[in-house]
């Protein structure tokens, strides 16, 4: 995998290099090649764009004062725990599968998760979707247990993540 990584790498500098038409079209960036790079590896380089692998967790049937790694409560359906070698805490994340889920307080899920929980288990382009108090809250998201999902860095908050 890493050959044709390379290779893609090499092509694109070559084509950039050589094939462009015009000096305007040397300097833009090459999105063919990020695409196709993003296939292999699963992220686009420097974009913040990951194929991650999630679970789901919850609180207990009380779930009285989960807190996550930042010392915030932990928001039902927006609390996301990862690895922050890899997303750092306080990232505002968009998972398009999650659009349209419901949410417990009945609205359709617009998408954005809170990067401010870690775990143990979480290690590299994996993500653990904390879904409210008790094992029923996993329900109505089952399906997206153990699958890969689509995660765009498109942002960062302050303090904690909003309720």
């Amino acid at each position: 995998m890493r050959r044709r990584l390379a290779a893609l790498a090499l092509l694109s500098t070559l084509v950039s290099t050589f094939g462009a038409a015009s000096h305007a079209q040397a300097a833009q960036k090459d999105p063919v090649g990020d695409l196709i790079s993003s296939v292999i590896s699963g992220a686009l380089p420097g974009t913040g764009v990951f194929n991650v692998k999630a679970t789901l967790y919850h609180a207990g049937a009380k779930g009285v004062g989960v807190l996550d790694s930042l010392g915030c409560k932990v928001v039902p359906m927006r609390t996301l725990a990862v690895d922050k070698s890899i997303i750092p805490r306080r990232t505002v994340v968009f998972i398009k599968e999650t659009v349209g889920l419901r949410m417990p307080n009945g609205d359709a899920h617009d998408g954005y998760w809170y990067a401010s929980d870690v775990g143990g288990a979480i290690k590299g382009q994996r993500v653990d979707l904390y879904t409210g108090h008790g094992a029923a809250s996993m329900k109505p998201v089952q399906k997206l247990n153990l699958s890969t999902l689509t995660a765009v860095k498109v942002g960062e908050f302050k303090g904690c993540p909003p309720a």
